[in-house]
């Protein structure tokens, strides 16, 4: 149900319609200062009618029967505010006079067409995606017990203060349990993916009316944290006597030389090494994630890495290169490896990612193009993020410029030393 301040039922005579003396009478239902009217297919004389009071007035048989039928008609429409209140209804002007006359929106809801969209792209979309979506989900559904103080919405009912509230509502939700509050970039992925649903209610034509037509996501730029690589070579020296920690390491380097992702790391399985057209091992494999076919050729210490885990009983049973372990606990894991190396940084498996992207390949003047390819990347824009962050590669350029102009600039003052 919803927790409205102000409920109320009025009975007026329309003026604009006045025909042979008779005026038609409507019910105006008013929520929270919203309302509506409803024809009652009644008529009544001008002399006849009281204004002030909204009834008839007199005492002849028939505006007594006016009278009457206006009494049931607003018992009519509480006993509707009522029934909407107990089954927990998002209660609306427009929602009571659909439920008086009777008209059906059970299909054009926000739940049903959120439950439509995970039902029908469940198979399309990978995991991971459709597990942001559940989330999603499921804080759109507290937001509305919370804000609304009811379990749906009409689709007719979503506006753009509705948008607003629930980023609102995002932005200060604080979880019970141990996680963190969402962060700003957080908060417009859910209100991404929630547009995202919406755009599927506009094309299935559940909806007639955008509520974001006028909003506008608001993502903060980031700086992508990576290794660099002197801490790689820390991480990769480092002698570890737990057995734990020697496979989170591993893997970590290994994402480091390969760029695959933590969901890609874990399905790899011996058919995803080939021999590539340069006599060399490859993996070939797809990005779990949005089915992109990945190619990257097996770097040495990535190859190390593959054949120390070969013969592992976990990793054989499960007829993968590596053992399995969850993201969650190799995130836990990775930040105490961090403490161990030294290493001032958040670590997570991400990171090893990036710095794929930055220390291991563009620092070292492998083309943008080639590891957008071996990313993933559908867009090379997404591969250019990488490239901005690389300040130190920036100034060694410049300081071989720097180096070429100063000894372009002697060799000048060289030769005009000697004509002179």
């Amino acid at each position: 149900m919803r927790n409205t301040n102000t409920f109320g039922v009025q009975f007026i005579t329309r003026m604009n319609k006045v025909k042979d003396g008779f005026a038609p009478i409507y019910a105006r239902v008013t929520v929270d200062g919203k309302r509506v009217e409803i024809s009652l297919k009644k008529w009544v004389t001008l002399a006849d009618w009281n204004n002030v009071k909204g009834m008839a007035k007199g005492s002849r048989p028939e505006i007594k029967s006016i009278n009457r039928y206006l009494e049931e008609v607003r018992s009519r429409l509480l006993e509707c505010y009522q029934d909407m209140q107990l089954n927990q209804h998002y209660i609306t002007a427009e929602a009571i006079k659909d439920n008086f006359l009777g008209v059906d929106k059970d299909e054009n809801t926000l739940c049903k067409l959120v439950e439509y969209h995970n039902t029908t792209l469940k198979n399309t979309l990978a995991k991971g995606t459709m597990k942001n979506y559940f989330t999603t989900q499921k804080y759109t559904r507290m937001f509305l017990k919370e804000r609304y103080r009811t379990s749906d919405v009409y689709l007719s009912e979503l506006s753009y203060q509705f948008i607003t509230d629930l980023e609102f509502f995002l932005r200060s939700y604080e979880p019970k349990d141990h996680q963190r509050p969402l962060g700003n970039n957080g908060i417009m992925k859910h209100m991404e993916r929630f547009r995202k649903i919406i755009n599927l209610g506009l094309k299935l034509e559940w909806m007639t009316k955008d509520p974001f037509k006028n909003y506008r996501l608001k993502f903060q730029r980031v700086d992508h944290v990576f290794v660099a690589q002197e801490e790689l070579g820390v991480l990769e020296g480092k002698k570890l006597d737990n057995m734990r920690l020697q496979l989170v390491r591993d893997l970590f380097v290994f994402s480091c030389y390969t760029g695959l992702s933590y969901i890609d790391v874990m399905v790899l399985t011996k058919e995803n090494i080939a021999m590539g057209m340069d006599g060399e091992y490859w993996l070939f494999t797809h990005r779990q994630k949005t089915d992109t076919p990945i190619r990257v050729p097996i770097l040495p210490k990535a190859w190390e890495i593959i054949e120390k885990y070969k013969e592992n009983p976990r990793a054989v049973h499960n007829r993968t290169v590596f053992p399995v372990i969850s993201n969650q606990k190799l995130n836990n894991y990775l930040s105490e490896l961090a403490d161990i190396c030294g290493i001032n940084k958040k670590l997570t498996f991400h990171v090893a990612r990036h710095t794929f992207a930055t220390t291991v390949t563009l620092s070292n003047g492998v083309p943008i193009e080639s590891v957008s390819k071996m990313m993933g990347h559908t867009k090379l824009a997404t591969t250019q993020i990488y490239a901005k962050v690389l300040e130190k590669k920036v100034s060694e350029d410049m300081g071989k410029l720097r180096e070429k102009l100063g000894a372009h600039l002697k060799g000048k003052t060289a030769l005009k030393t000697n004509i002179s």
